[in-house]
Order: structure tokens, then C-alpha cells, then sequence
């Protein structure tokens, strides 16, 4: 065998050898995130309003966290927010944690959200949406200056077949859902693999000046919405079914009569 093609063999195993390339077959890892908007109505609102110029009505902030507020910077690079063309500089990169920026306006908009990750989690972006609200949709009377309005979206990352270096550098954080190696699955000895102390990188927003308005999202309150949600389509299944039973035990002149749209039209 010529000398380039030992050569190309042997960077070949070496390349499959290494943790930082394999990958774990039959193995997920997954994050849950949280990503959203808190806006503020701004006290100073009124008196722009009454000299009729042009103002800023609320202050925001978008966001990118972890559901339970650990550091996410374990897996995301940076995150780009695209916002609306009327602000200066639209697009908007964080690089460090957290994940956030605030601005301040008037008008309500879609914004893109985009999360690179590290070279050893994901090769692929992720792309978000979220739509931000500076009103409540039911407005009780005028809107205050100290409760904002709050949308968040609950959503889980999820990384399959990840390689060794990923799995072994993530899964005692706290942020990670990280489940038991398939029997027959071993990994290097740790000492193989750079791990980064988490304790030195404090990118939490556990102590967030808005924290106190974050939703709490758990794997169980999922469930339990899950299960509301089936609940409600299998009551209404069987109100359909009723109706139906009803209908084919009329007469044949009132099936007549009685129409899908007349039964059904007000369901």
C-alpha cells in the first residue's frame, strides 16, 4: 500500500478515535429554553402624549434563557436578534451571557432570533420567532408602570447522537437533560477531555434583575397542559358523538332536515 494512503488511513482512525468526533448512537441530550419579551409602559408616556410629539412608550427587553435559569453558554455561542428595520442597527449579536437586550418604542413587531452554538454541539443554527407585546390583551382599567407584560415560550433543544466531548463536558450541568448511556456504551476516562468548571462562568439568570417575572416551566406543568389539552379534544370527541348517534336515530325525513351545518355549525 502506497506510504499517502497509510497515511490517510491512519488520520482516518485517529479522527474516529478521538471524543471529540464520535458520536453516541441512540443518545439525546436536550436543553429546555425559555425565550420571550417583558416590556415596561413607561411613566413619562402621558405628558409625551399630551405635547403630541413623537415617543417611546414602552421599555423591553428580549430574551434567550434557560427554563431553569442555568447558564446556557455551555452550548450557545452567541444570539442574534433581528429587530424591526426602524431602529438603528437592527441586528443586534450577543456573544455572552445572558443572552438579552434591552431597547425602548412604541410599536409591537416580530422578532427573529437566531442561536449559534459551540463547534462541538452543533454544526446547525437554530432559528426562533417571538412576537413582542407591549399590551395586555385584557386591559383592566389604565396600564401600570410596575407589572409588565410578560410572553415567554417554553421550547427544548434537542442534540441526538452527540460526540463523547459533548456528552462528558455537559452532563452533570444543571441546565442539560442528559439520560444513561446505552448498555455496552463506554466513555474515555474524564481526564481525557477538557471539563470546565461551571462555577467559574456565571451566565445564570438566577439573580436577574427581572427574574421575578420569569414563568416557572417544568417537565411536569408540560405534562399536566398535555393532558388538560387531551382531555378537552376527547370531550369534544365524544359531544360529536353523541350528536351523531342522535342524528342517525331520526327519521329519515328530519336527517334530513337536520343538516351537518345545523348541528354542528355552532359547536
Amino acid at each position: 500500500m502506497p506510504d499517502h494512503e497509510l497515511l490517510w488511513q491512519d488520520l482516518l482512525e485517529s479522527k474516529s478515535n478521538d471524543p471529540t468526533n464520535k458520536k453516541l448512537k441512540d443518545v439525546e441530550i436536550s436543553f429546555p429554553i425559555v425565550y420571550g419579551t417583558i416590556s415596561f409602559w413607561l411613566e413619562y408616556f402621558k405628558a409625551v402624549t399630551i405635547l403630541k410629539c413623537r415617543y417611546n412608550s414602552h421599555k423591553w427587553t428580549v430574551y434567550v434563557r434557560s427554563a431553569n435559569n442555568e447558564d446556557l453558554s455551555v452550548i450557545v455561542k452567541r444570539v442574534v436578534f433581528q429587530l424591526h428595520p426602524s431602529f438603528q442597527n437592527p441586528t443586534r449579536v450577543v456573544e455572552q451571557p445572558p443572552f438579552e437586550l434591552s431597547e425602548s418604542g412604541w410599536g409591537e413587531f416580530e422578532i427573529a432570533i437566531t442561536l449559534y452554538f459551540h463547534s462541538d454541539v452543533c454544526e446547525k443554527r437554530l432559528d426562533l420567532f417571538h412576537q413582542l407585546k407591549l399590551y395586555p390583551e385584557e386591559e383592566a382599567g389604565p396600564q401600570s408602570t410596575k407589572k409588565p407584560v410578560v410572553v415567554e415560550t417554553y421550547d427544548e433543544i434537542v442534540f441526538p447522537e452527540p460526540t463523547e466531548a459533548f456528552f462528558q463536558r455537559v452532563q452533570n450541568h444543571p441546565a442539560a437533560n442528559v439520560p444513561r448511556l446505552p448498555p455496552g456504551i463506554t466513555l474515555p476516562p474524564p481526564g481525557s477531555i477538557e471539563i470546565v468548571p461551571y462555577e467559574k462562568k456565571r451566565g445564570d439568570t438566577k439573580d436577574h434583575p427581572l427574574s421575578q417575572w420569569f414563568s416557572n416551566f417544568s417537565e411536569a406543568d408540560e405534562l399536566l397542559k398535555v393532558a388538560a389539552a387531551r382531555q378537552q379534544v376527547q370531550a369534544h370527541i365524544a359531544k360529536l358523538r353523541r350528536q351523531l348517534t342522535m342524528i342517525e336515530g331520526m327519521p329519515q325525513q328530519l336527517k334530513a332536515l337536520s343538516g351537518p351545518g345545523q348541528q354542528f355549525g355552532h359547536i
